[in-house]
């Protein structure tokens, strides 16, 4: 069994963000076991089962199957980076924290707290269309039943590890297949959808690298079911554009009210006027806010 190392900034608390990782017993693109997180990915016609833990200023990856390529091992190692936003200097971000006074006492309570993204944008793109108007619960049962239903899975020591589906097989599903899932008319609609956008190059998330965020939201946003709700998630989530922040989200509100003492949620007015103190910062703004949910 092969291994890597990760070397990972001073602001980064491996406990923490592994907790993120536990938030639901229906997460089905990553196990937790015991101290690590294992994941499946695909890299060309490699499918690669690889572990992440603790190794003290570093995270270790040890592949669980057959020796990867090269090129395997290295994109691993970047989508490690980029799923955990190591790249990110937070610095500033703490500095500007511990001077304010809505995100001082969070940003100490949960240091080393780090956006873990969605580096896959179709992935990111349709879970956010599944969370849309029902529960979280629902929402990660729906995404169950679509990847075990459509994705890639390999076995691993008696359990089964899976992918998310490609664009391909999605493209190529009738709305009949995930209405059998309990999809809506509407989800069915635009998940087969936006994977032809993808499939018919339309959207791709090269394409949408080189954009600035106005440009990159424009272009999502022309694909029927991406709303700015959507837009500006897997803006952040993939794309960790600082600015692409869901201004609209209760969750946001309700933080702030919580964290003010406001007898209602504030008008968005007020969160937009908070915010601009964030300028630069406001994705990991809006995250740490969540946090004190």
């Amino acid at each position: 069994m092969s291994k890597i190392t990760i070397p990972v900034p001073a602001e980064f608390n491996f406990e923490t963000n592994f907790q993120f990782l536990q938030r639901s017993p229906k997460e089905i693109l990553h196990r937790i076991d015991k101290n690590r997180v294992i994941k499946l990915l695909k890299v060309g016609d490699e499918l690669i089962l690889f572990s992440i833990r603790d190794g003290k200023n570093k995270l270790r990856i040890d592949f669980l199957q057959n020796e990867p390529s090269s090129l395997a091992k290295e994109t691993i190692k970047l989508f490690v980076e980029e799923w955990f936003d190591l790249k990110n200097d937070l610095k500033p971000f703490y500095k500007l924290a511990s001077k304010d006074d809505l995100l001082k006492s969070i940003v100490k309570k949960h240091f080393g707290y780090r956006i873990i993204g969605q580096p896959d944008l179709f992935e990111s793109l349709i879970w956010a269309v599944l969370g849309q108007q029902i529960n979280l619960a629902f929402a990660y049962t729906l995404k169950q039943r679509f990847v075990e239903q459509f994705g890639e899975k390999v076995e691993y020591e008696g359990q089964h590890y899976h992918m998310f589906p490609l664009q391909e097989k999605v493209a190529s599903l009738t709305h009949d297949q995930l209405l059998a899932l309990q999809f809506s008319k509407q989800k069915a609609n635009y998940t087969i959808g936006i994977a032809r956008a993808f499939v018919e190059g339309r959207i791709s998330k090269t394409k949408l690298k080189s954009l600035s965020l106005l440009e990159a939201k424009d272009e999502l946003m022309k694909i029927k079911g991406i709303g700015n709700w959507t837009a500006n998630y897997a803006l952040m989530k993939t794309f960790r554009h600082p600015d692409a922040f869901p201004l609209e989200d209760a969750g946001v509100h309700n933080a702030i009210k919580n964290l003010l003492g406001l007898k209602s949620k504030p008008s968005l007015d007020h969160v937009k006027k908070i915010f601009k103190k964030y300028k630069g910062w406001e994705a990991y703004a809006t995250l740490y806010l969540w946090k004190s949910l």
